[in-house]
């Protein structure tokens, strides 16, 4: 999974492949966990991250790729860019 973090002013604080699992996720948020909100492309793998963010409390949006500008305008369409 291709996890992008950014703050409020759009600066890309983290940007890299990650496994697809809690761990990998937890660990990679941990030190922004505080003020994030995780927001995924709608693909049938983002339920685990919707259960995940629930249990712990963590905003989560479910975005689909149809509104998503930066997805649905590009020629070129891949986890990277996407994320």
């Amino acid at each position: 999974m291709f996890l992008c973090i950014m703050d409020q002013s759009g600066e890309v604080l983290l940007h890299r492949n990650y496994r697809a699992n809690p761990d990998a996720l937890f660990g990679a948020i941990s030190p922004y966990r505080e003020d994030i909100a995780l927001a995924v492309e709608c693909i049938f793998t983002w339920y685990w991250i919707a259960d995940l963010c629930g249990r712990e409390g963590i905003a989560f949006v479910l975005g689909h790729a149809l509104y998503m500008k930066a997805i649905h305008g590009g020629k070129t369409k891949n986890d990277k860019i996407d994320s």
